[in-house]
């Protein structure tokens, strides 16, 4: 069998790929040039030496990046158009979905930049760090690789949070489900979350990729399931709304709440490398291009579900839209579980990636004949913890997805990115300096959505968590 197809099994098939599945592959194939290529050559083209099993084509690209940005998220985006009001949140959700997708576009332009610079044919997220500050300025080179571990320590994190954000939303779900038919089922919810940990623990020890495409069917039929369901129910009650009770602009203090879920929802900045990577020719930006035209309707989709969802249910709009659903309706108790099985199988798909990055880098510091029971350890712990983190969020949803993007999502997809743009183009910034400019208010926008964001759904927890042991006590 030929070495590099066993090294990687169909990584880039329609087949195989997952929103998530990809991330960790991100040192792809790379071939060494000869003497005689370095001299012929004049200007590398990263596109000519990929050499992929299964090359993407334009529609395949468009496809996955569609499935990295459409996920769970677009149900919490009527909650942030709670948090900010049906025209500040339209608004606001096209310039937020604008600047993600130049984020991406500038983190690509720089990935293929540092391909023909350092030969190579494609490079990950991290690994595009590592070389833009390789070849940036000298002072910068010496923490190339702290760019490179930095990235990929918050890609895990990333993940690993993520994921505790997806338990939240199981248990919630089946909680709301049980309710119906037992009226002691909230008294459950530890319960709930130890059985949920318990098959996770279980599931998360399948390795490959290649198994995990039955997981990735279930989790997207039962998704298109829910969301069919959920807008029914939300277009079909827009007749009933009182237009007097829909904010056009809610307090300045949702502001940061608002960006946070929005950029959670929207950014699948972890995706992006191994997607255009997986393409050979250049197809990825440009007009029309792959981004753009995928960046186009997911901003779209979500502006629409935002303000339809927040003008359907207003301030009744809950962390997650299928939670406003009739709980005594069959649909909506279909919904309740699809969705359930949606996220719980999504879960193996982006647990994949945090850990395949760090087994990669411990690996070699194990024995060979240890590695089976190092991973199943490793997997093991892996799900405790992530559970550790859901419980500790207790019935806060809205506030660990306010967490998430305001901590992890905004630093990788927009501060990172912006940081990698003025190293690359140092001394070169165009017109009066536009482009430094440009880029310092991207990452002042990261930054405020960071503190921000991170102070709110914290003070937001704190109050919910008062609240609730309030309730406790009269009862």
């Amino acid at each position: 069998m030929d070495q590099t197809k066993e090294k990687y099994p169909s990584t880039f098939t329609v087949e195989n790929f997952s929103s998530t599945a990809t991330l960790a592959n991100n040192d792809q194939i790379k071939i060494p040039m000869s003497s005689t290529d370095k001299i012929n050559e004049k200007e590398y083209n990263p596109y000519e030496h990929r050499i992929l099993e299964h090359p993407n084509t334009f529609s395949g690209a468009l496809i996955h990046l569609l499935k990295s940005s459409l996920g769970t998220g677009i149900l919490a985006i009527p909650r942030a158009f709670k948090s900010a009001g049906l025209l500040v949140g339209l608004i606001g959700t096209i310039l937020i979905g604008f600047i993600c997708t130049h984020t991406i576009h500038i983190l690509v332009v720089a990935s293929q930049d540092m391909c023909k610079k350092s030969k190579t044919p494609s490079l990950g997220y991290a690994e595009t760090a590592e070389e833009v500050f390789k070849n940036g300025p000298r002072p910068f080179r010496a923490w190339s690789r702290a760019a490179k571990n930095f990235v990929e320590m918050s890609l895990v994190l990333t993940y690993f949070v993520g994921n505790a954000v997806y338990v939240v939303f199981i248990t919630e779900s089946i909680t709301k489900l049980l309710e119906e038919y037992f009226k002691d089922a909230r008294s459950w919810y530890p319960y709930l979350i130890v059985c949920l940990m318990v098959l996770l623990i279980v599931c998360c020890q399948v390795r490959e990729l290649k198994h995990l495409v039955p997981f990735s069917f279930v989790a997207n039929t039962t998704m298109i399931v829910a969301f069919i369901i959920t807008l029914y129910y939300t277009f079909s009650g827009l007749k009933d709304v009182n237009f007097s009770d829909i904010n056009l602009a809610s307090d300045i203090a949702g502001i940061p709440s608002f960006f946070a879920t929005v950029v959670f929802a929207m950014e699948g900045i972890g995706t992006i490398m191994p997607v255009e990577n997986s393409l050979t020719k250049p197809q990825f930006v440009g007009c029309p291009g792959v981004l753009n035209i995928a960046m186009t309707v997911v901003v779209s989709l979500y502006t629409s579900i935002g303000f339809f969802g927040y003008m359907r249910f207003g301030d009744k709009t809950e962390a997650t839209i299928t939670k406003n659903l009739p709980s005594d309706d069959i649909a909506a108790q279909v919904v309740q579980v699809s969705i359930s099985l949606a996220v719980f199988f999504t879960f193996m798909l982006q647990f994949y990636v945090p850990i395949d990055i760090t087994w990669r880098r411990i690996k070699d510091r194990i024995p060979e004949k240890r590695h089976n029971i190092t991973q199943i350890g490793l997997r093991t712990g892996a799900v405790i913890f992530i559970t550790a983190i859901a419980a500790s969020a207790g019935h806060h949803l809205d506030s660990l997805i306010d967490l998430v993007g305001a901590i992890f999502l905004s630093t990788l997809g927009l501060l990172v990115p912006a940081f990698i743009d003025i190293v690359v183009n140092w001394g070169n910034w165009g017109f009066q300096r536009w482009v430094l400019y440009k880029d310092i208010l991207i990452m002042a926008i990261s930054l405020f959505g960071l503190f921000s964001g991170s102070y709110y759904a914290i003070l937001n927890m704190t109050k919910t968590t008062k609240a609730l042991k309030g309730q406790s006590k009269i009862i």
